[in-house]
């Protein structure tokens, strides 16, 4: 059993927007609480050039600005803030053990907010781009290509509802497809045929990314003859999914076929004492305020948990 003094009230996993804001309430309700981050505090927001639409910034502002303020108003309030990368949970007892940079803690509850990655093309000229023109949140980043052309990659309900969502602003969209039919939802599919700012291309694949110093077109290749082709667009958004980060806690907690956590509606895991928040449990809206409003949520009933506890 761990020492009073070495045990956590909150241990939340992930510094990304619901694990900051997790850490945020959870200290502001009085209890002792611990961020482990990684090396890279911040989540996937930190490789993003410009937000919008997080609300309370008047101006853009970077995601490396806004996770930086998360930080330090964490810190500021009494939250540790660690950068040591989480290699072990064992939730089979109360306190659980977290072992993280060969060292061990110890917490009386856990949230998990791991993220989810998006899955990329794996062209050299991808990461080149990013943020120049190459993009995985149509929601986050579709203001900017005001009639400009676009290219969306994929050919699922996401892929279908970012290109839908882009003839907002985009006066003509590509959605690009390896194989000869979509598998988004019926209903999707008729509405991207019916919109004449979409043309659907199948049966081809993104052979490189064109430009100088951003985006300004996209080389695809026929995956039946081999014959390459050439689009003059100014972005390309990759719309193929996500993987969340659940590795560690394969066999520790309820997954969903696709390796999300699963949740009830108070955030609340298969093990008691433990909870979710942000993208690893969210299919759905994979946005920054959507993490941020599941971390307060899942901290809230955290803390209700620790005072029926005692």
């Amino acid at each position: 059993m761990a020492e009073e003094k070495d045990l956590l009230d909150i241990a939340v996993i992930g510094g990304g927007p619901a694990g900051l804001t997790a850490a945020i309430y959870g200290v502001r309700g009085g209890f002792s609480t611990a961020v482990f981050g990684g090396p890279a505090t911040g989540g996937q927001l930190l490789q993003t050039m410009e937000i919008e639409n997080f609300p309370g910034f008047p101006n853009p502002t970077s995601g490396f600005d806004l996770m930086t303020k998360m930080i330090n108003q964490a810190k500021r309030l009494g939250a540790k803030v660690l950068s040591e990368q989480v290699s072990e949970i064992a939730f089979v007892c109360c306190p659980f053990k977290i072992t993280a940079g060969g060292k061990e803690y110890f917490s009386k509850t856990v949230i998990l907010a791991t993220g989810a990655e998006a899955k990329w093309l794996n062209l050299p000229s991808e990461q080149k781009f990013m943020g120049k023109g190459v993009s995985v949140c149509a929601t986050c980043d579709g203001f900017f290509y005001k009639e400009k052309e676009v290219c969306v990659i994929g050919g699922g309900d996401t892929a279908a509802e970012d290109s839908l969502f882009l003839t907002k602003f985009a006066k003509k969209i590509y959605l690009v497809h390896r194989r000869d039919q979509l598998r988004a939802a019926f209903i999707l599919q008729e509405k991207l045929r019916s919109n004449p700012k979409i043309e659907i291309i199948y049966d081809h694949v993104p052979a490189n990314i064109l430009g100088e110093g951003k985006v300004s077109g996209i080389e695809l290749k026929n995956v039946k003859s081999g014959e390459t082709r050439k689009l003059d667009v100014s972005g390309v958004f990759v719309a193929i999914g996500h993987t969340p980060n659940t590795a560690l806690l394969k066999d520790k907690v309820h997954l969903d076929d696709q390796g999300y956590v699963l949740v009830s509606p108070k955030f609340e895991t298969s093990v008691p004492g433990v909870y979710a928040a942000g993208d690893v449990c969210d299919q759905i809206y994979k946005q920054a305020i959507v993490a941020a409003g599941s971390g307060c949520m899942a901290a809230m009933n955290a803390i209700k948990y620790l005072e029926m506890k005692g």
